[in-house]
């Protein structure tokens, strides 16, 4: 049986999913190949804001609250439609907790691969974060994001069974 998309688990998930991704991101970047955490969000921020918020290849990107504020617009913006978008799919399909995860890695790995190869045409400085650390950061955006929408869904469709007269007590 179909489920209609629970908004309020589509909401939650994207945001609570798209804040671990930047903070995955943020810390990866750092641990593992030490660059700055300010970079990613910069990336980002420079959708709207121009290239100039980009630093020269190998200089150091400082922290800057405007720009991180309008880093965290946009990532949580697009959190929240992808998870709209994964929500649809978990929903129609009727996928339990397990299955709605490992559905939401594989789709935050599809995203990835959108991201940095098709979209590289508008916005072509994604083409230098290409590697391991973004894939497995937005296939993680996807597992926590699927996961999030089914334990709420799950919570929710309960809650409501509860509520309906004559539901057994």
């Amino acid at each position: 049986m179909r489920k209609a998309l629970d908004w309020k688990a589509t909401l939650w998930a994207g945001i609570i999913a798209g804040l671990i991704f930047m903070m995955l991101e943020m810390a990866l970047m750092t641990m593992l190949q030490g660059q700055s955490p300010w970079g990613p969000p910069r990336m980002m921020a420079a959708m709207v804001m121009g290239q100039s918020v980009l630093l020269p290849m190998g200089a150091p990107a400082a922290f800057d609250f405007g720009i991180m504020m309008v880093a965290m617009m946009i990532h949580l913006m697009l959190s929240i439609v992808l998870a709209i978008a994964l929500g649809l799919g978990i929903a129609r399909l009727s996928l339990n907790l397990f299955a709605s995860i490992v559905a939401g890695a594989v789709f935050g790995g599809t995203v990835y691969f959108v991201d940095f190869y098709a979209f590289t045409a508008v916005f072509p400085w994604f083409a230098m974060a290409r590697g391991l650390i973004s894939l497995f950061s937005h296939a993680m955006f996807g597992a926590v994001a699927g996961g999030i929408y089914q334990a709420i869904a799950e919570h929710d469709a309960a809650t409501a069974q509860e509520a309906r007269p004559g539901a057994a007590a």
